[in-house]
């Protein structure tokens, strides 16, 4: 009996690595036609992001309240901090177009032995909305997490009173799970109700197609 529990062990976690190999989750630029995702680097992109991160209107359904220059740099040094211990991968966004930095996105809670990340922290300037950066850095990140990463399960989370981010990402085809009340307790102590959306491996096939001939029109 001991001997069949060391070998059932064995083959657990030989399964285990073959599981992990496929989530090394290492800095990696993202590049389409619109939009590059390039690791963020706070020597190189602290300027860019400070220019078009200080609108009010990207932090007022966010978790993190960002009022002046130090609460951005807070919040950017904590994605930072995240990557270090291994749960994160932040990205600055940049326009493909005209070079300039345009947003910021991120992988984070990368949990690798359910093979299973979210995306968000996802924000672009007021004047890079409403176009087809947002799907498009969507669409390279999900396919970096089920093609390369092999993930299961790719998360996505919203305020309930964020309603144009829960409209989009219903027009991308993702699942709506549904709501999680007092999901958390924001910065300023205020309680937030938490919509949660997913794609998982199955359905990636088609969702790929889906958003991909969306930004052909």
């Amino acid at each position: 009996m001991q001997a069949v529990a060391r070998r059932t062990i064995c083959v657990d976690a030989l399964l285990m690595c073959r599981l992990h190999a496929g989530m090394d989750v290492q800095p990696v630029v993202l590049e389409g036609t619109h939009v590059r995702l390039e690791p963020l680097d706070l020597a190189r992109h602290w300027d860019g992001l400070r220019a078009i991160g200080l609108e009010p209107s990207l932090w007022a359904h966010t978790a993190s309240k960002v009022r002046d220059a130090a609460d951005l740099r807070h919040y950017c040094e904590h994605a930072v901090a995240e990557q270090a211990r291994g749960t994160a991968l932040p990205f600055a966004t940049i326009d493909q177009a005209t070079g300039r930095i345009c947003g910021s996105t991120r992988f984070g809670n990368i949990v690798r032995e359910h093979r299973r990340v979210e995306i968000g922290w996802t924000w672009l300037g007021t004047a890079f909305q409403r176009s087809a950066r947002n799907t498009e850095a969507k669409l390279l990140m999900l396919r970096h997490a089920f093609e390369i990463w092999r993930c299961q399960r790719v998360e996505f989370k919203t305020s309930r009173t964020n309603v144009k981010s829960q409209t989009a990402m219903r027009r991308l085809g993702f699942v709506e799970e549904g709501m999680f009340r007092k999901w958390m307790v924001l910065a300023d102590g205020t309680p937030r109700d938490t919509v949660w959306f997913s794609v998982i491996d199955d359905e990636w096939p088609v969702r790929c197609e889906q958003m991909t001939a969306l930004l052909a029109r």
